[in-house]
């Protein structure tokens, strides 16, 4: 076994291009996963808080749904079909509506781009400036949104804009919620840009956000922030685009991450785990209204994966009734707990909790104890990354299925790294805490 996992290595380092990443995080050759555990070929067992970047809401190889898969693979079941009618599509269609829209009173038009997040954002993008005759998107700070042309241009993050090659255009940023802590509300600051006839910003097609930024270091808007810049659009005849490609089924807590506020945005953007399974997979959600693509104006070769319909549509049993969302509120609260234990162990203002639901963390004073202690925390055992502008914030994102004592343990675990790793208090300041 050691040997093949050397050569398995080898290979890995001689072949794939040197843009791999998360393989040099994560220092092993991994074998087989369960829920919220994966080993590696020497059989070493690690309790996951990554969860495929969001892509395995309903943990690894979930059995529910690995049946249904499996089911449907031996009877012969379509597997590709473009985006033609199937058995498959149709199911999930139907369900989709029933368990999630329905009851949300939410109507949309459902669009199959190509399965991943950035199409999903493309799709949205095209299709606003299709609607509006208005080429501008406006977007903020800090924001992650894909990394193909058009989602990258409304990215933040500069090293992964410094990767398109070419100048990324037809966007202008905002200042997310809080940007400047609470010195100015960037709503307004947002109005009053777009009513100042000197400001040099036109009138947008769409506003594109993320209700709480994930890769941008776990930010959270407020509800108040979000139904306001919801009312801003609607006044200016600006489409609201949420991209819910990381934050929605579930992992702030509810199906959609802008339910809490209320709002109904034109566009939604979903993908990672809405396959159900980790399968490829990526909606866009459309407001009937808007719907005024030509057929095949936005197409793509892989748009019918049946597998991720099957998958999907069984995921979406989770739902039918409150027991998982109640079930998810407890868990966010366990881990809401423990980060503040943990920042309240440490010198004062060297970590601050952040996030929502089941996407928390602590964002650091000096960024680079993060990565040590997200290093820490994979010899330890434990998988999990880190998020924010300068890699600041560590990022607690375990499958929504982690059963509660793994989910204690993990967390056990990563606390025990972080005092191992912290900074030691000034002499005066442990002696008064004697």
């Amino acid at each position: 076994m050691h040997l093949h996992e050397k050569r398995t290595t080898s290979v890995i380092e001689e072949m794939e291009s040197e843009v791999r990443s998360y393989c040099r995080s994560f220092d092993a050759v991994f074998s087989r996963a369960s829920n919220a555990q994966i080993w590696d070929t020497e059989g070493k067992m690690y309790i996951d808080f990554f969860a495929g970047a969001g892509a395995l809401n309903y943990g690894h190889n979930n059995p529910q749904i690995r049946n249904k898969v499996v089911e449907y693979m031996l009877g012969d079941g379509v597997t590709h079909s473009l985006d033609m009618a199937t058995e498959a599509k149709e199911t999930f269609l139907e369900k989709f509506n029933r368990i999630i829209l329905a009851p949300r009173e939410l109507s949309y038009k459902v669009m199959f781009p190509g399965p991943t997040g950035t199409n999903a954002v493309e799709a949205a993008l095209k299709l606003a400036r299709k609607v509006t005759g208005r080429t501008d998107i406006v977007c903020f700070t800090n924001a992650f949104h894909g990394m193909t042309l058009g989602s990258l241009a409304t990215t933040g993050n500069k090293f992964k804009r410094a990767g398109a090659g070419v100048p990324l255009s037809h966007t202008s940023f905002m200042p997310y919620d809080g940007f400047f802590g609470d010195k100015l509300d960037t709503v307004d600051f947002f109005e009053k840009m777009l009513e100042d006839g000197g400001s040099g910003l036109e009138t947008p097609a769409a506003v594109l956000l993320e209700t709480l930024q994930g890769e941008g270091g776990l930010n959270v808007a407020s509800s108040d922030w979000l139904r306001r810049m919801e009312r801003v659009c609607r006044k200016h005849g600006i489409l609201l685009i949420v991209d819910d490609v990381q934050m929605g089924c579930g992992r702030t807590g509810t199906f959609f991450s802008f339910e809490e506020a209320g709002i109904s945005p034109d566009f939604v953007c979903l993908s990672k785990s809405i396959g159900g399974f980790g399968l490829p997979m990526a909606l866009t959600l459309i407001k009937p209204e808007y719907d005024a693509w030509m057929p095949g104006e936005h197409n793509g070769t892989f748009r019918g994966n049946n597998l991720a319909f099957v998958a999907a549509s069984e995921a979406l049993d989770y739902w039918k009734d409150g027991q998982f969302e109640a079930e998810l509120a407890a868990k966010s609260q366990t881990i809401r707990s423990s980060l503040l234990r943990m920042a309240a162990g440490l010198p004062a203002g060297e970590a601050k909790p952040k996030g929502k639901g089941m996407i928390q963390g602590l964002a650091f004073r000096d960024a680079s104890r993060a990565a040590a202690i997200c290093q820490a925390a994979f010899q330890s055992g434990l998988i999990l990354e880190t998020s924010g502008p300068s890699d600041e914030v560590v990022k607690v994102m375990p499958p929504l299925t982690i059963g509660e004592e793994q989910l204690r343990r993990g967390l056990d675990m990563l606390e025990g790294c972080i005092q191992e790793l912290a900074v030691p208090q000034p002499a005066a300041e442990a002696i008064a805490t004697v």
